[in-house]
């Protein structure tokens, strides 16, 4: 029997809507835990961050709560589309249910992209409450929207493809938390989401540019207020290209089987 992920890549069927439907209705089926509970974390941040900080100004005219939101939102949706698809393939794989999804005609591209479009939606669904509660705290500008659909659609399919990649590559819970704690976290953490790089020594300035998701944040930034760290086209091309980058490396491991098949 020929293996479902051999197929060809533009080879589509109905198992790739079918796919889809099962991931997004994954998440969604708690989404007390998946939707809900990473808003209310991010609003803790506002708060803390918001007050303790209150009344410092970036780029010499916003407010920090301002300044904040768009980095909590983005990172919410970063985090959330990296645990979309991580935790779904993990799981799959200790239960042994992934067998079933194997078995399908799938290619590795439908397989890819199911995958990562739930992880896209969860991470926008996520990002999309995040804000509309923080709002309520200062209400961002919205000076280039566009800018910030294509940063929040780039930053959660390169954070859907690294979960992917790590799913694939885990074994167990505490290699997949591993990687989540030691990689994906910090480089969140320190992407600019609670400060302007240019508050910090040169040297650290100089640190933050090899962080890939300081791009995003800024880029993303960029959309509301028209201001940001770094050239938003600059930003743009490095996103895009890491982006081409992660998925061809998830898209090669699927091709491959890698962990998967046996």
């Amino acid at each position: 029997m020929k293996h479902g992920l051999n197929r060809p890549a533009l080879e589509y069927g109905s198992g790739f809507p079918t796919l889809l439907f099962k991931e997004v209705k994954r998440f969604y089926k708690v989404a007390f835990q998946t939707i809900a509970a990473p808003v209310l974390t991010a609003v803790l941040y506002l708060m803390i961050f918001g007050h303790v900080l209150e009344g410092k100004e970036i780029y010499g005219r916003l407010s920090y709560t301002a300044f904040l939101i768009p980095g909590l939102v983005m990172m919410s949706v970063l985090q959330n589309a990296f645990a979309n698809t991580s935790s779904s393939l993990i799981q799959s794989k200790v239960t042994g249910n992934l067998v079933f999804v194997l078995l399908a005609p799938l290619s590795h591209f439908e397989f890819y992209a199911a995958y990562i479009l739930a992880a896209v939606f969860r991470g926008i669904v996520v990002g999309l409450g995040v804000f509309l509660i923080t709002a309520w705290f200062a209400f961002p500008a919205l000076e280039y929207p566009l800018w910030i659909l294509v940063f929040a659609f780039l930053g959660a399919a390169i954070l859907g493809s690294l979960g992917l990649i790590a799913g694939i590559w885990a074994d167990k819970y505490d290699q997949l938390a591993a990687f989540q704690n030691f990689i994906i976290m910090p480089a969140t953490m320190l992407s600019g989401v609670f400060y302007s790089i240019h508050s910090l020594p040169p040297a650290w300035q100089v640190v933050s540019h090899f962080n890939p998701f300081f791009y995003m944040i800024d880029g993303f930034r960029y959309g509301f207020f028209g201001v940001s760290d770094n050239s938003p086209w600059s930003s743009l091309a490095i996103v895009f290209s890491f982006f081409v980058v992660v998925s061809a490396i998830a898209l090669r491991l699927l091709q491959k089987g890698y962990k998967l098949r046996y």
